[in-house]
């Protein structure tokens, strides 16, 4: 597997995101663990979850649990495994999304990570969105605290907007690692979030990277040019989208979600393909 920079760790340059084993539709927890084991068997080493991917609110970090279980259970070296977990986006079991971005709030919600996830530090600590009633800065002030404080090992920043990417890396006084923001052939708006990551050295990490959990499989119906290109090469329309953004730039690490074996089985051969010039400028323009 090849490997991509997420500040001074090297990753897989395909990771897994946990989110469909713990939000609603969810499956049994043996097939979760199936997924997450396949994942590592084919050199992943990335995967991105959060406190908040759970159905109720007695299932808190339900996901950042499965995948440190999973992981401990593995029988292979898993000390180049980085979990990115995030924080102050909260689910209070009604079905609605809320954030609190309270420095208070979010230290405590890092050290609740923490134990679910094990170790003496979180990996990478990801700020999940801005919360319009606090300050953004005292939000990120929050995560240099942590970085300071040895909770957490790196912060990154998620659904942030240029000013905002700034504002933190000056707060965290050039430590800011990662930025995770929405990117896939149905969303492109955070274009000018790639561009900067890519101008400051800042890993990109697109969520929902295949256009989400209910259209991925639908794609290359979808957009025309992705399933030309898959169906050129012999193979799928989702291979091509992640291959189209991993050629966007060098610190982009795309975090596809899976609940099966066979998606990241799927996903991950987009680190082997090269798309020509004259396929990206189809693609770009689809």
């Amino acid at each position: 597997m090849k490997t991509r920079t997420i500040g001074d760790v090297q990753v897989s340059e395909i990771g897994l995101g946990g989110m469909p084993m713990s939000i609603e539709g969810r499956p049994d927890e043996a097939r979760s663990i199936a997924t997450i084991h396949a994942a590592l068997d084919l050199g992943v080493t990335l995967f991105d979850t959060a406190d908040a991917y759970h159905l109720t609110a007695t299932d808190v970090g339900h996901n950042e649990s499965l995948i440190a279980k999973a992981i401990a259970s593995w029988g292979g070296d898993t000390s180049a495994v980085l979990v990115a977990t995030k924080g102050g986006h909260l689910r209070p079991g009604d079905g609605s999304w809320t954030q609190d971005g309270r420095p208070e709030y979010l230290k405590k919600a890092a050290e609740a990570s923490l134990k679910r996830l094990g170790g003496e530090a979180v990996g990478l600590y990801q700020f999940h969105r801005p919360d319009s009633s606090v300050p953004y800065a005292d939000s990120i002030g929050a995560l240099r605290d942590l970085l300071d404080a040895g909770t957490i090992r790196q912060a990154g920043i998620s659904n942030a907007n240029p000013e905002q990417i700034r504002l933190a890396q000056e707060v965290l006084g050039g430590r800011l690692a990662s930025v995770q923001n929405q990117f896939s052939p149905a969303f492109r708006s955070s274009e000018p979030e790639l561009e900067l990551c890519d101008e400051l050295g800042i890993a990109f990490l697109p969520w929902s990277p295949l256009g989400g959990i209910t259209s991925a499989a639908a794609l290359g119906d979808r957009f025309a040019a992705f399933g030309k290109v898959a169906a050129d090469r012999g193979i799928t329309p989702q291979v091509v989208c992640l291959a189209w953004e991993l050629a966007k730039s060098p610190w982009v690490i795309p975090i596809p979600g899976a609940s099966r074996p066979e998606s990241i089985t799927n996903s991950v051969q987009a680190a082997e393909v090269t798309l020509t010039a004259e396929e990206l400028s189809m693609l770009d323009a689809a």
